[in-house]
C-alpha cells in the first residue's frame, strides 16, 4: 500500500496543480467621450490651461506657489492620524496575505509528552515488562502535515488575501489624496475668512466713521436723527457680521491642526493668505481610460472584483475532493535518553481523500453567496468609475463657472468702490443725502465679500480637479 501510495504521489502533485475558479471578471466600464483641451481665460484673475491627457503633477500642491502649504502639506504626510491608520491597515493586510499563503505549504510540528501512569491489576499495562502498573512514559515526535490543493480552494483564498492586500495599499493612496486635498481646500477656506474678516473690520471702521460725520452734521443742524440712526443700523449689521466669520475661521484652525496630527487649541503653523496663493496656470486633465487605470479608489474597487472572484473558485473548490499527506515519526521510552534507543522509534504515514456528499445545502449556498458578493463588487466598480467621470467633469463645470463668477465679483468690488469714495465726497459737501451714501457702504461692503469668495472657490475647485483626476501624492 505503501509503495502504490508513493507511486501515484506524482500523478497527484500534478493534479494538484489544476485550479477551479470564474472566468477572468471583467472590470470594463463605459467611457465618456475624451475632452478637449481648453483655455479658461477670465478677463480678471489668472487664465488657465486645461490640458488633456498631460502627465499628472506629482506635488500637484506646489502649483499654488505658496511655501507655507508646501510645509504644511509635508507636515500632513508625516503626522496625519488617518494616513498612519491607513498605512497600518496595509500592513495588517499584507502580514495576513503573506499568513495566508504560508498556511498552503507544508506545517511540521515538533511535540514531547510525559506521562505518569498506573495500571489497575486487572489490566494488561501496555509496557513490554507485564509486571510493571507504575511508569512514566516519554514521547517526542515529529508531525508534517501537507494539504495537496487539488483544485485551487487554497490557492483561491491566498488570492483573495492578496487582493485584500491590493486594497488596502489603493486605499492608502485615496487617503493620502483626501487628507491633502482637505488640508488645502481647509488653509484656502482660512485665508478667506481672514480675508472677509479684514474686509469686514475695515467696513466696520468705514462706517463709524460715517456715524461720526453724521452726528457731527446733525449737530450742525444739516441731517436729522433718523440719518444718523440708520447709519447705525448699518453699521451694527456690519459688527454682527464679524462674529459668524471669526467663529468659522477658528473652526477651519481646528480642521488643519488636526489634519497635521495636532490637538485643536494648538499653535498654528505658519498659513498663508489669500495674496500668498496664486492659481495654477497648467491644468493636468487625466483622460477616462487614465482616471480609470490610476484613480485609487477605482482601482480598490477593481481589487475587491479579483479577491471576489477568487472567493468564488474557493466555495467552488470546497464541493470537490480534496487530498491531506501527513506523516508522523518519533520515539517512545519509560527513560528519557531510551527514546530513540534501538526499537523504540516510530513513525506512520498518512494520506487521506475526502469528497463532500451532503452539507445540508452549506456548500451550494456558501457558492451562491460567493456569487452575489462578485456581482455586487463589479457593481461598485462600475459605480466608483461613474463617481470618477463625474467628479471630474463637475470640477471642471465648477472652474468655468468660477471664472465668470470671479468677472462679475471684481467689476462689482471695483465699481463699488468707485461709487463709495465718490457718494462719501458728495456727502461731506452736501450734494447727496445719506441714504445714497448708506446704499454705497453696504453695496461695497458686500461686493468685497464676494470677490474674496469668488477668489476662493476657484482655488478651492482646482483642487477638487486634481483630487478628481486622481493625482498621486508623492512627497514624504
Amino acid at each position: 500500500m505503501m509503495r502504490v501510495a508513493l507511486l501515484s504521489l506524482p500523478l497527484v502533485v500534478l493534479v494538484a496543480g489544476c485550479t477551479v475558479s470564474p472566468a477572468h471578471p471583467g472590470t470594463q466600464a463605459a467611457l465618456p467621450p475624451a475632452r478637449q483641451s481648453q483655455t479658461i481665460a477670465p478677463a480678471s484673475g489668472t487664465a488657465q490651461q486645461v490640458d488633456v491627457g498631460a502627465p499628472p503633477l506629482a506635488q500637484w500642491w506646489r502649483a499654488f506657489g505658496s511655501a507655507k502649504l508646501d510645509a504644511l502639506v509635508e507636515t500632513a504626510l508625516a503626522h496625519n492620524e488617518d494616513l498612519a491608520t491607513a498605512e497600518a491597515n496595509l500592513r495588517q493586510a499584507q502580514e495576513q496575505a503573506r499568513a495566508t499563503a504560508g498556511g498552503q505549504g507544508p506545517q511540521a510540528d515538533l511535540n514531547y509528552q510525559v506521562q505518569r501512569a498506573r495500571v489497575s491489576n486487572a489490566l494488561q499495562t501496555p509496557l513490554a515488562d507485564q509486571s510493571i502498573n507504575l511508569y512514566t512514559l516519554h514521547t517526542a515526535q515529529v508531525t508534517v502535515a501537507y494539504p495537496l490543493d487539488l483544485f485551487g480552494e487554497g490557492r483561491n483564498h491566498v488570492r483573495s488575501a492578496r487582493a485584500a492586500a491590493e486594497v488596502a495599499a489603493h486605499r492608502l493612496d485615496a487617503a493620502r489624496i483626501t487628507a491633502i486635498s482637505n488640508l488645502v481646500q481647509a488653509a484656502i477656506q482660512y485665508a478667506a475668512l481672514d480675508a472677509q474678516a479684514e474686509a469686514t473690520r475695515k467696513a466696520i471702521a468705514d462706517n463709524r466713521a460715517l456715524v461720526a460725520m453724521l452726528e457731527r452734521r446733525r449737530a450742525l443742524g444739516d441731517v436729522g436723527l433718523s440719518d444718523v440712526t440708520a447709519q447705525q443700523t448699518v453699521l451694527a449689521n456690519a459688527e454682527a457680521a464679524l462674529p459668524p466669520l471669526e467663529r468659522q475661521r477658528a473652526h477651519q484652525a481646528g480642521l488643519i491642526l488636526s489634519l497635521l496630527g495636532r490637538p485643536a487649541g494648538s499653535p498654528l503653523p505658519p498659513l498663508p493668505a489669500m495674496t500668498d496663493l496664486h492659481l495654477p496656470a497648467d491644468l493636468p486633465v487625466a483622460l477616462p481610460s487614465d482616471v480609470v487605470a490610476h484613480r485609487p479608489d477605482v482601482q480598490a474597487a477593481a481589487a475587491q472584483v479579483r479577491g471576489a472572484a477568487a472567493d468564488v473558485g474557493a466555495a467552488m473548490a470546497a464541493r470537490l475532493p480534496s487530498i491531506t499527506l501527513s506523516g508522523q515519526a518519533g520515539g517512545s521510552a519509560t527513560h528519557f535518553a531510551d527514546m530513540f534507543a534501538s526499537g523504540n522509534p516510530f513513525f506512520s504515514l498518512i494520506g487521506g481523500i475526502t469528497q463532500p456528499l451532503f452539507h445540508s445545502g452549506q456548500l451550494l449556498h456558501q457558492k451562491h453567496a460567493a456569487d452575489a458578493a462578485l456581482d455586487a463588487a463589479k457593481a461598485q466598480y462600475r459605480a466608483a468609475a461613474l463617481q470618477a467621470f463625474l467628479d471630474v467633469d463637475d470640477a471642471l463645470s465648477g472652474l468655468r463657472t468660477d471664472a465668470a463668477a470671479l468677472d462679475a465679483a471684481t467689476r462689482a468690488d471695483d465699481a463699488a468702490s468707485r461709487t463709495l469714495v465718490m457718494t462719501r465726497r458728495q456727502m461731506e459737501l452736501g450734494a447727496v443725502g445719506s441714504f445714497a451714501l448708506l446704499n454705497a457702504s453696504s453695496a461695497a461692503s458686500q461686493a468685497a465679500v464676494q470677490r474674496i469668495q469668488a477668489t476662493a472657490a476657484r482655488l478651492t475647485d482646482t483642487v477638487a480637479l486634481f483630487q478628481a483626476c486622481g493625482t498621486p501624492v508623492t512627497g514624504k
